[in-house]
């Protein structure tokens, strides 16, 4: 019986997006394990193009393990929940384990409303959509009850955002209209004076140009609003 074998994910990820592979690595961040069963995923491998045995063509090749080492499977934090050690770029794509990634928002970070929106706004004119998503989401998961929607939209705004900063039209589109039917219910009464008429126009209109024109012709201003009155 062949002993099993893996591939680090985050070097068939790297690959991918090396070639201009965006739309595939993304789905190979969402869909395998941080390492991938070489026998088992043979066939997939295969039609991505990754050979983790080609070692004399790194344009193909990733490394390969003999085993699956307990604490590279699923690394945790102190209190046992399940996370993701890797360095991650500055739109949150995983990097190789020993690569130079972006500073990280803090995975336990919860501003309160105020401190989260002006944070928000600063990194949103930075470009800087995916960090703007985890202070979003913070704040939403310690959100009281009746808010817990709008800043569950706004994450869903952020989150479009960095599909936008991506390439990824589809996921764009999804993100950005959920995200503006949420904010739109809080119309009548928006808390901390947030622009959630503004916001939603702002974000349908955005949907409106991706689906008529694509991602190419957007520019950070295109990008970038104000989420207070």
């Amino acid at each position: 019986m062949t002993s099993p074998t893996y591939a680090d994910k985050a070097e068939i990820i790297a690959t991918l997006r090396s070639r201009g592979l965006h739309a595939r690595a993304d789905w190979v961040d969402r869909t395998l394990p941080d390492l991938v069963d070489t026998h088992r995923n043979a066939a997939l491998l295969r039609t991505l193009d990754i050979d983790p045995l080609a070692s004399s063509n790194p344009g193909v090749a990733v490394t390969v393990h003999m085993s699956a080492p307990a604490d590279r499977e699923r690394d945790r934090d102190a209190a046992g929940r399940p996370r993701n050690a890797r360095p991650r770029d500055e739109l949150g794509r995983p990097l190789r384990h020993n690569a130079a990634g972006a500073a990280a928002v803090p995975g336990e970070l919860a501003l309160p409303p105020d401190q989260s929106l002006a944070k928000v706004q600063l990194l949103l004119d930075a470009n800087r959509a995916f960090d703007a998503h985890e202070v979003l989401e913070g704040t939403w998961k310690a959100s009281l009850e009746g808010e817990r929607e709008l800043w569950r939209g706004l994450t869903q705004l952020a989150v479009g955002l960095t599909h936008v900063q991506r390439g990824n039209s589809f996921g764009a589109v999804q993100l950005l209209r959920r995200g503006a039917e949420r904010i739109e219910c809080y119309a009548d009464d928006p808390p901390h004076s947030i622009a959630t008429v503004r916001l939603a126009e702002w974000a349908r209109s955005l949907v409106a140009r991706i689906e008529r024109e694509g991602l190419a012709t957007l520019t950070q201003d295109d990008l970038t609003t104000q989420l207070r009155s």
